[in-house]
């Protein structure tokens, strides 16, 4: 436990992890890739507990207390001062293909290819027991069709186990697992490290929406709603001074309009009148096609006249 109390000494960010099926093998090669970058400690969890509240009551670390519930079943800390996405990213990388062990519960779906699979026809009753459509091609076995052998979640049976050992498929694959972050006092979901920078800034104003929303509402001012309310407060006071001889800087703009709109008319009129004047061949064009329509059916007479 000296070594955990030193990394929370040491370290800012820790990923709480599980490591259920990982062997001694598989840990060894997480703490090699992670070397200069992060550290593993491992512990039992009742000993764990313990140090953190003592650690609580005899250094005042209250943050810490937010670790107390994410220390259950079989799990560890692995403490770094780097990039939280990279970290998780090298640590589930790591993994190893396993066979399918009877009475666990599966943790994907797993299917079998069709196709040969090379086995004698004497074995085709093994295959009509699990209700598998084959053929017999070549004198070999011949699977017609995918099939969807176990669904993610479902035990898997003695059954499943020998089908997979005769196809030597070994469908699962055992590594840890991220479950959490926790970073200065905040524990939230691993899943957050895979939002980019675009994703989080669009939950963040969204949220800054619903705040201001509830602010607004209630009548309570707070830094998300305090620029409507003087947007609000603005408009009233223009409005009760259209109203009144009350005039200030802002409010003189629209009551000159208001008393006097065709002089405005009048100085927007120039601008729009010079944009075809300023091509000037346009108009012509169209005058001279104009003329020239005229004159081919001028006189007043029609073609046969």
């Amino acid at each position: 436990m000296v070594k955990l109390k030193a990394a929370i000494a040491e370290y800012k960010n820790v990923l709480i992890v599980g490591v259920d099926n990982v062997g001694s093998n598989q840990m060894q090669k997480v703490r090699v890739a992670l070397r200069g970058k992060a550290i593993v400690v491992m512990g039992k969890n009742t000993l764990i507990r313990k140090m953190l509240r003592d650690m609580i009551d005899g250094e005042k670390l209250v943050k810490l207390e937010a670790l107390l519930p994410l220390v259950v079943g079989n799990m560890g800390f692995v403490f770094t001062n780097h990039s939280l996405p990279e970290i998780r990213r090298i640590i589930l990388d790591n993994k190893v293909p396993a066979a399918a062990k009877p009475g666990s519960f599966a943790p994907a779906d797993v299917y079998i290819p069709p196709g040969p699979t090379g086995l004698d026809p004497g074995q085709t009753n093994f295959f009509q027991a699990l209700n598998i459509g084959t053929k017999i091609v070549k004198g070999a076995i011949e699977i017609v069709n995918e099939v969807h052998l176990i669904k993610k979640g479902d035990k898997v049976t003695l059954s499943h186990v020998a089908m997979l050992d005769k196809m030597n498929i070994r469908p699962f694959f055992y590594g840890f697992k991220v479950f959490d972050v926790y970073e200065d006092g905040t524990v939230y979901s691993s899943d957050v490290l895979d939002m980019d920078q675009d994703a989080l800034m669009s939950k963040f104003l969204g949220g800054v929406r619903k705040l201001a929303g509830i602010s607004l509402a209630i009548g309570y001012p707070t830094a998300a709603s305090v620029s409507h309310s003087l947007n609000h407060a603005f408009k009233q006071m223009l409005s009760i001074s259209l109203q009144t001889e009350i005039e200030f800087a802002e409010s003189k703009k629209f009551k000159d309009y208001l008393a006097n709109p065709g002089a405005f008319a009048a100085a927007a009129a120039p601008a729009a009148g010079a944009a075809p004047a300023a091509g000037g061949k346009p108009a012509a064009a169209a005058k001279k096609k104009s003329t020239s329509e005229e004159s081919d059916v001028g006189g007043g007479f029609g073609i046969f006249d």
